[in-house]
C-alpha cells in the first residue's frame, strides 16, 4: 500500500473503533528525528483527529538528534545526547535550549490545529548519581509525577506536553531520557496505549520488522538478539517489555515519518508498526452470535480455494456454540471449531487464519486449545478432515492419517457425499 493510501480514511473504518478508545489514555513519546521531519506537520494533524475523537493525549517529546545536530553546529562535545549516560553541565545547557525551541514548535503546530495544550512541570527528578562508578553529572531519575495536575489539564481539554528536561525539588535542571518518561507516564496515568513515534518502521531482530509480538516473546528475543536492534530502538523495546508489566496493555513502536502512520496503526486491523502486547491479549474465547457474520466473511477465501467448506452464514450461526475466535487488539484473526458427534466423538473444523497471521502460530494454538477442551470434555481422540491443510494437522499439531473407519456413521456419510475426498487425521489426547 503506498503512504498516501490509508484505509482509515473511510469514515467507517475509524468509527469502528472509536467507542472502543473514547476518553481513553494514549501516551505519545516522538523522536526528535520525528519532530525534525516534514511529516511532523501530518503527525500534529493526527493527534488533533484523536483528540476530537475524545481519545487523550499526553505528548513527551526527545531532543536527541536535535542536541547532537546543535552540539556540532556550537563545537559543543554532546556527553550523552540519548539522556541515558552522564550528562555535563554544557550539554544540559544546550539540551535545555534545544528543549525549549522543540517545545515551542509542538505549541505552535498543536495550536495551529485548534487544540489547547501546555507544557507542564509536572515531572520532577532528583540526580542520577553514581552508577557503575561513573558519576552520571546532570543526568536525572524520575522522582514523582504530579498526576493530579496532567489529569486536572485533560479534564480541562488542555494537551499536556513533558520535555525530557525536568527539575529536582530545588529548581534544578536535569536530563532525562524521554523513551523512559513516555513509559513511566504511561503505567502511572493506567494509560491504554503507549506509542513510540520514531524514525524506524518497527522492531526487526532480523530483515523483517514484526508488526505483533507478545511481552514473553519480545523479553525472549531481547535475550537472545538485542545487539539485532538498532541502538535506538533498543531502549524503546526494553521499555516496552517495563510498561506491559507496569499494565499498560499495549505498546507501538512506529515509524513517525510515515504519512498517516499514527491513526493507521491505531484504527486498522493490521498496523504499519511493531505492536507489543500483553499476553492475555491475544486470546482465544467462545465465538458470540455476533461474530457469526465475521466467521463467514473471514473464511470466504479459504472456501473459493477449497481448502474450507463452505458454511453458509445461517450454518454457522446455528453452530456458534461450537466456535471459538482468536482475538488480537478485539480484532478476530482465526477461528476454529470443536464440534461433537453423536457417539462422543469430537472433529476439530473451519480452522482458519487470516492471511496476515498465518505462520505466526495462532493456527497451532487454535487446534491445541481445541485438544485441551476436548479433554476436558472426556474425549480421549479428536480427528480431522482436510484436503489442503493435512500437512499441517501432521507436522504442526502431531495428528496421524488415518482411514475412514474411525469416523462416525453420521460424519463418514456426509464426507461421502460431499464429494471433497478429504483425508482424515486423528489425534489421541489420553
Amino acid at each position: 500500500m503506498a503512504d498516501n493510501e490509508m484505509k482509515p480514511a473511510d469514515l467507517r473504518g475509524i468509527l469502528r473503533y472509536v467507542p472502543q478508545w473514547r476518553d481513553h489514555v494514549f501516551v505519545v513519546a516522538v523522536d526528535a528525528a520525528v519532530l525534525r521531519d516534514d511529516n511532523m506537520s501530518n503527525v500534529i494533524q493526527d493527534l488533533a483527529v484523536l483528540w476530537n475523537l475524545r481519545i487523550k493525549v499526553v505528548l513527551v517529546y526527545g531532543v536527541g538528534l536535535a542536541l547532537k545536530e546543535a552540539g556540532e553546529a556550537r563545537g559543543v562535545a554532546i556527553t550523552d545526547r540519548r539522556g541515558e549516560g552522564p550528562t555535563d553541565e554544557a550539554t544540559l545547557a544546550l539540551a535545555v535550549e534545544v528543549a525549549g525551541k522543540l517545545g515551542q514548535d509542538i505549541m505552535e503546530q498543536l495550536t495551529a490545529n485548534g487544540l489547547r495544550c501546555a507544557i507542564s512541570n509536572a515531572v520532577r527528578a532528583t540526580e542520577a548519581g553514581i552508577i557503575g562508578g561513573v558519576d552520571q553529572l546532570c543526568r536525572g531519575k524520575i522522582e514523582k509525577m504530579d498526576l493530579e495536575l496532567i489529569r486536572q489539564l485533560l479534564a480541562s481539554d488542555v494537551l499536556p506536553i513533558l520535555s525530557p528536561i525536568a527539575f529536582s525539588r530545588d529548581g534544578q535542571s536535569l536530563r532525562l531520557n524521554s523513551d523512559h518518561l513516555g513509559s513511566e507516564l504511561a503505567i502511572a496515568l493506567g494509560a491504554s496505549k503507549l506509542v513510540y513515534l520514531a524514525p524506524h518502521a518497527g522492531l526487526a531482530f532480523g530483515k523483517d520488522v514484526v508488526l505483533n509480538m507478545t511481552v514473553d516473546e519480545l523479553r525472549g528475543a531481547l535475550k537472545n538478539g538485542e545487539n539485532a536492534l538498532d541502538e535506538d530502538l533498543r531502549g524503546k523495546a526494553r521499555y516496552a517489555v517495563r510498561t506491559i508489566e507496569g499494565g499498560t496493555p499495549r505498546v507501538h513502536i512506529i515509524d513517525g515519518r510515515r504519512r498517516d502512520a499514527l491513526l493507521t496503526e491505531i484504527f486498522d486491523n493490521v498496523g504499519v508498526g511493531s505492536m507489543i502486547y500483553g499476553n492475555d491479549y491475544a486470546r482465544i474465547r467462545p465465538a458470540k452470535k455476533r461474530d457469526a457474520m465475521y466467521i463467514h466473511a473471514i473464511t470466504q477465501q479459504a472456501v473459493e480455494a477449497q481448502s474450507l467448506r463452505p458454511r453458509s452464514r445461517q450454518e454457522i450461526l446455528e453452530n456458534i456454540a461450537h466456535f471459538y475466535v482468536y482475538e488480537i487488539d478485539l480484532t478476530i484473526v482465526g477461528c476454529v471449531c470443536l464440534h461433537p458427534w453423536e457417539d462422543a466423538s469430537m472433529e476439530i473444523e473451519a480452522v482458519y487464519v487470516q492471511p496476515f497471521y498465518q505462520g505466526k502460530g495462532v493456527g497451532r494454538k487454535l487446534v491445541d486449545f481445541c485438544l485441551m477442551e476436548a479433554a476436558k470434555l472426556g474425549a480421549k481422540s479428536v480427528f480431522a478432515l482436510s484436503t489442503q491443510s493435512f500437512a499441517f494437522f501432521r507436522k504442526v499439531c502431531g495428528f496421524v492419517e488415518t482411514g475412514p473407519d474411525i469416523l462416525p456413521p453420521a460424519r463418514r456419510a456426509k464426507l461421502e457425499h460431499s464429494g471433497r475426498n478429504s483425508r482424515i487425521l486423528l489425534r489421541d489426547i489420553r
